[in-house]
């Protein structure tokens, strides 16, 4: 495990809205609205690609409507239980696929840049007052049917987004869990020139 810096503070002054971001797993169960849900992956749609492919697609469902039930058995049991509180549940997909001119090429960035993508649409969500918790955690054999996936395209990550439990809202046991985790210190992965000879 990598040495974490504590508390959550930046090497380097940057805008608060990186550090606000975190996966918390305390919800509150409140639904998200379409209408917010589609401002966040607003800003996703803004995000730089390689030939401006865009190869994100996301897949939604929103509590209580007929798409949750299918999505909310895909993930893994011990998601479930706290996604059990979210309001919204996307999957981040990939297409490997982009046209360049008149031909369909593979893409080497796919998901590079739906990665990308993935950062606005949480960046985004935490600016309107949410929080969207990725997780690789659902079933990866079966998740490709249910969802239907074309011909190389790829389910990147899950998401579960809603409004998180405030702090003097949490139980015990949820405390530890629920305080948002450091970052390894910038010195561990910044390198001037190419990697040291004996890197391994």
């Amino acid at each position: 495990m990598p040495t974490l810096t504590e508390p959550r503070t930046p090497d380097h002054a940057i805008d608060p809205l990186f550090i606000e971001r975190h996966s918390p797993r305390a919800f509150t169960g409140e639904a998200v609205p379409e209408s917010e849900l589609m401002r966040m992956i607003e800003a996703a749609r803004w995000s730089p690609s390689g030939y401006n492919s865009q190869p994100w697609r996301f897949l939604y469902a929103l509590r209580g409507d007929a798409h949750w039930q299918t999505f909310f058995d895909l993930l893994v049991p011990g998601n479930q239980k706290w996604v059990a509180d979210t309001g919204a549940i996307l999957f981040l997909v990939s297409n490997a696929r982009m046209r360049v001119g008149d031909e369909l090429k593979p893409s080497y960035s796919h998901s590079f840049d739906t990665g990308t993508a993935s950062l606005a649409f949480q960046l985004q969500a935490v600016r309107q007052g949410w929080h969207a918790h990725g997780m690789t955690g659902f079933d990866h054999a079966r998740a490709p049917e249910v969802l239907r996936l074309p011909e190389h395209h790829r389910i990147e990550a899950a998401f579960a987004v809603g409004r998180k439990t405030a702090p003097a809202d949490l139980t015990v046991e949820q405390r530890p869990r629920e305080a948002p985790n450091g970052r390894r210190p910038i010195t561990d992965f910044v390198i001037a020139g190419a990697f040291p000879a004996d890197a391994g």
